[in-house]
């Protein structure tokens, strides 16, 4: 009998502790809005960024469900540990980590880091700011800085490519207009520059690099490679 009081005993006391835990006293329904509310903003703006502006020259799932997931992480580790003595020191940590990462199983690309420092970043500031004005204006600042980055009305964007061409003998400088025209017509492109590489006569080949305007407006990922691969690569 002795035994089961002790039991009951502890059982009780192990309830207490985790419904102090859950604290309903504590429970305050203006906090619960507060998170909901810098929630759905935090949400909106990140979907507003990464679909109407990132996603549509890009079309990389893989990068929207990072970004997406990256900044629902960020947001909830920020804010529900605001109250430990962390705060912005922690926040810059964050930057810190992902710099060194820089998730080493892929190589990311510049554009691609530079939307993931954002989305962290934008994350960041609604988690902590106590001023949602301020929070908002500073989101469509975001917001509109990166619209006039990505507008083709600002910046022109100028893709390159890499041609193996089998006529050195135009790579000359006073046939320069002649190897421009041969190449606008061989390649249908908008060729705006020629930069002339490794010349070979033995194989009659030299390496070009042309840079040109593209016809859409996706990312030319051609523009990180900067030379031929091997041959069984």
């Amino acid at each position: 009998m002795e035994e089961l009081t002790d039991i009951t005993a502890v059982a009780a006391e192990r309830a207490t502790s985790l419904w102090d835990l859950i604290d309903p006293n504590g429970f305050n329904t203006f906090d619960l809005w507060e998170l909901l509310i810098r929630f759905a903003f935090n949400a909106l703006v990140v979907t507003v960024i990464i679909h109407l502006l990132y996603y549509p020259k890009s079309r990389r799932r893989d990068y929207y469900f990072t970004f997406s997931l990256i900044s629902v992480s960020i947001f909830f580790l920020i804010y529900l540990l605001g109250g430990v003595k962390l705060k912005v020191g922690f926040a810059l940590g964050l930057f810190a980590i992902f710099g060194i990462i820089r998730y080493r199983t892929e190589s990311m690309p510049v554009r691609e880091m530079t939307y993931l420092f954002v989305i962290i970043a934008i994350s960041v500031i609604n988690a902590l700011c106590s001023n949602l004005l301020q929070a908002l204006v500073a989101n469509l600042l975001f917001i509109g800085w990166i619209w006039l980055c990505e507008s083709s009305n600002w910046i022109r964007h100028v893709a390159s490519k890499l041609i193996l061409y089998d006529r050195p003998e135009l790579t000359a400088p006073e046939r320069r207009s002649e190897l421009l025209e041969d190449l606008r017509k061989r390649t249908g492109l908008e060729i705006k520059r020629i930069e002339v590489g490794h010349i070979d006569f033995l194989r009659d080949t030299a390496m070009l690099k042309v840079y040109y305007i593209p016809t859409d407006e996706g990312v030319n990922t051609v523009d990180n490679i900067v030379k031929f691969p091997k041959e069984g690569q």
